[in-house]
């Protein structure tokens, strides 16, 4: 799949998963939440914390949790929101 057929969109971080990334939203180009989250620690490849992190957050892809799904198998949308939440207190 080339880039202009890769959709494009937005990651949004909330809470520790937002410090830790060191920026609220940032860019995806990718086909799946696999992917995209891949990129994200690449990026940060000085931040092990950030890696360890998203191993313990819940993911909404377009408003829909994604639960316990195989991210490869979460497809991401032209346009799209990933939000990155990290384990809450309380509930």
């Amino acid at each position: 799949m080339t880039s202009a057929t890769t959709p494009a969109g937005t990651i949004r971080y909330w809470a520790a998963a937002k410090a830790e990334a060191g920026t609220p939203a940032e860019p995806y180009r990718a086909r799946t939440l696999a992917e995209a989250l891949a990129q994200a620690r690449a990026r940060r490849a000085d931040r092990p914390h950030f890696a360890r992190l998203l191993g313990h957050c819940a993911f909404l892809v377009d408003g829909h949790p994604v639960g316990g799904r195989d991210h490869s198998a979460v497809l991401l949308a032209q346009g799209g929101t990933v939000e990155v939440l990290p384990p809450f207190a309380g509930g």
